[in-house]
């Protein structure tokens, strides 16, 4: 494993010259400078897409299918349901969906660097009997639908209990074992979670070896990373010091460092891509607040948390740099909302892509339709049916916004969004 991390790190090392800052317009140094379009498709179809978590079973697999006694009932569960939630989003209009495929340190394809994910069967490590990323590949293919394999890079488990650190080092006598079990000086405790150092070098030449694997053996049509980079909480904050220390020389702060390593992390990533496959597209879905303005003079009309200060990610920069083909920032807030406007958001955005390659779509809080809330009260109002048309007439209305994506699948549903969902229907179904 650590050579084939190694031969990942050196093809990739001449990415980390891209990064350096320049005076000049902000110009593509990675993706390609059009819209990569296949035999059939239009490259200005608009996306419409949604998120499928996988964590913690949020959205598939089904949590009763894997309770079952036999395993063949198991598989046929999964599978049928994943195909109903694809009949399903076909008819809506759904045309991308974003796979979690790597919702923790395990995985749901056939990997030789991670154990399968215990999503499907209960237990690291266990093969559940097929291939949950192919067979989700070729179902959703078959229905004219492309998929994005959806990567949390530094998340190990979702929580810290004994019977969690129990199962992970279970895996010590697999192959592959755990991350956790193989590189424990790369466990940190962040969130209250174990999650991965991304400090250490070698932890980001790891996920980009991980990405990579799944980039050469499927045929995925895009990739994406989430907003998790650095996540902590006030009483559970990620404990660097130590890798500062090492690595840190030449920085004026922590948190310049830990942007520089985000920064890292994507360039390398965008590179591997780049260099196996030019047509799998790579983007990242980050908060919707870059920075506030009264923060930084470039930033949006805001007042909310900001990814380059909270997560140490410099999302506008990458735009700006050419190492995504799209940013999805999630503007998880109706028009009302003063703190965070989705039109003032929505629109700062527009601006930020213009002069670049990287098309924009907008993450909608599809998750909060429906439900009664004291601060945003426009999401029960008809059944949030108003303010879902605001969205995406906003989006539509603006040239430079490429698309939607809605969070996320299992909210389709719940009984409080079925006016939403024939909403969507009639707009965006066939």
């Amino acid at each position: 494993m650590s050579l084939h991390v190694k031969r990942i790190g050196a093809l990739i090392g001449c990415a980390l010259l891209l990064v350096s800052c320049s005076s000049k317009p902000p110009k593509s140094l990675v993706t390609p400078l059009s819209p990569v379009s296949k035999p059939g498709q239009q490259a200005n179809e608009p996306m419409r897409g949604i998120w499928l978590a996988t964590v913690s079973r949020l959205d598939w697999p089904p949590v009763a299918s894997v309770n079952v006694s036999s395993a063949d009932r198991r598989i046929d569960m999964q599978k049928q349901a994943l195909k109903d939630k694809l009949d399903k989003l076909k008819s809506l209009g759904i045309n991308t969906v974003f796979f979690q495929v790597k919702p923790d340190s395990t995985a749901l394809w056939s990997s030789k660097i991670l154990p399968w994910s215990d999503m499907m069967t209960g237990n690291i490590g266990e093969y559940p009997g097929y291939d949950p990323l192919q067979f989700m590949l070729d179902e959703a293919h078959k229905r004219g639908m492309k998929v994005h394999a959806w990567f949390n890079p530094y998340r190990v488990s979702t929580n810290t209990k004994p019977s969690t650190v129990a199962a992970l080092n279970r895996t010590a006598s697999q192959s592959p074992a755990s991350v956790f079990v193989q590189h424990p000086d790369w466990i940190r405790t962040a969130g209250d979670r174990f999650v991965l150092d991304p400090g250490i070098p070698a932890v980001r030449d790891w996920i980009t070896a991980v990405v990579a694997e799944v980039v050469a053996n499927y045929a995925i049509d895009g990739v994406q990373f989430d907003d998790y980079f650095y996540t902590e909480t006030p009483g559970s904050a990620l404990n660097d010091s130590q890798t500062f220390r090492q690595y840190g020389q030449g920085f004026a702060s922590k948190a310049d460092w830990r942007r520089h390593n985000t920064q890292q992390l994507i360039a390398q990533v965008s590179k591997a891509i780049k260099q196996q496959k030019p047509d799998v597209a790579f983007g990242v879905s980050p908060a919707g607040v870059w920075r506030n303005r009264s923060f930084d003079p470039a930033g949006s009309d805001t007042r909310g948390a900001a990814a380059y200060d909270e997560s140490y990610a410099d999302t506008r920069l990458w735009v700006q740099q050419g190492l995504l083909d799209y940013i999805a920032p999630q503007i998880y807030w109706p028009f009302s909302r003063s703190a965070a406007r989705y039109d003032v958001l929505t629109k700062w955005w527009a601006n930020v892509v213009k002069p670049t390659h990287t098309r924009l779509y907008i993450g909608i809080a599809f998750y909060k339709v429906g439900e009664p809330s004291r601060n945003e009260p426009d999401w029960t109002v008809n059944g949030g049916v108003p303010e879902l048309k605001k969205q995406l007439d906003l989006n539509e209305s603006l040239p430079n916004v490429s698309g939607t994506i809605l969070f996320r699948e299992d909210y389709l549903n719940q009984p409080q969004t079925q006016d939403a969902v024939s909403y969507l229907r009639t707009r965006w179904g066939s």
